[in-house]
């Protein structure tokens, strides 16, 4: 994990659970009697991370509609840490209101708006497509005074990804997407059942990091919304410093160089990440001389 990233270790369930009693009852001992939560529990995953947010960030309302997805927070703090060392310059990473960074598909949970304003103290506008998701977020920002005054969310009109909500003259210094990853439902279902057999379970229907149907999956995968948010960037490349995309394919960033380079980025990154098993990279790109 990145060296800034606070959730790198072990959780330390006893100091979660002090600091969220509503943790308490996912928490029991394993075969190796340590502490643990049962991770194909979508409860216990949703309270694990209730529980680390509150600890860290000090958000003492976060909730999440029913089958709404889960993010989970060590993996998503990653990838805000390695997008801000794309801003850094000698080591130091600008902190405050003034960096204004702009999520693309912030989600119910505004999970990135969290984690930037709670690591470094950027604004932040996040948009999505789903009305109750952007609802949903509403709530957590108006609940917690972390977000308070610094998180402004927009509806997004698909298929466009930045068309229609970066306004005029308005500049950011960062993008963050996490879009979504299947190409089809029944894609997004075969990886629910490869989840629940990597977790030593028979097959389920619930999703232990839940996940509704436009945040699981869209026409084309994560490759399809990618390429759109290449294709749009071109136009914005005097507004936006750096852009970038989680993508879970390492084909993915392959398909993606020849929409990059017709583009005409002046500099293209790849960030390798993982949590456990799981492998992620980020893709940035910039229009600018990042030298």
């Amino acid at each position: 994990m990145h060296p800034r990233n606070r959730h790198g270790g072990r959780y330390d369930l006893e100091r979660l659970t002090r600091a969220s009693p509503a943790l308490a009852p996912f928490v029991a001992r394993n075969a190796h009697e340590d502490l643990s939560v049962d991770f194909a529990d979508p409860a216990a995953v949703k309270a694990l991370n209730a529980a680390l947010l509150k600890d860290w960030y000090g958000l003492e309302h976060w909730d999440l509609p029913p089958g709404a997805l889960c993010p989970p927070v060590p993996g998503r703090s990653d990838y805000v840490h390695a997008a801000a060392d794309l801003l850094s310059r000698h080591g130091a990473v600008p902190r405050g209101d003034a960096v204004r960074v702009l999520d693309v598909g912030v989600g119910a949970s505004c999970i990135y708006p969290i984690l930037g304003r709670g690591e470094y103290g950027w604004s932040f506008v996040g948009t999505d497509v789903d009305p109750a998701a952007l609802r949903c977020a509403g709530a957590i920002v108006a609940a917690n005074p972390l977000l308070a005054g610094g998180v402004e969310l927009r509806r997004q009109k698909p298929p466009a990804v930045l068309k229609g909500v970066i306004a005029s003259g308005e500049r950011f210094a960062l993008t963050l997407c996490n879009p979504p990853f299947h190409a089809s439902q029944a894609e997004a279902e075969a990886g629910t059942r490869r989840k629940w057999t990597n977790l030593g379970r028979a097959p389920g229907t619930a999703r232990n990091f839940g996940g509704r149907a436009a945040e699981l999956w869209c026409p084309g995968g994560e490759a399809a919304f990618a390429q759109s948010l290449v294709e749009e960037s071109a136009p914005f490349a005097a507004q936006v410093a750096w852009f970038t995309v989680l993508l879970s394919k390492a084909a993915t960033v392959d398909a993606l160089k020849p929409a990059l380079r017709r583009a005409q980025a002046a500099d293209v990154r790849v960030v390798e990440m993982a949590q456990g098993n799981k492998k992620s990279r980020l893709l940035a790109w910039t229009f600018r001389d990042s030298r």
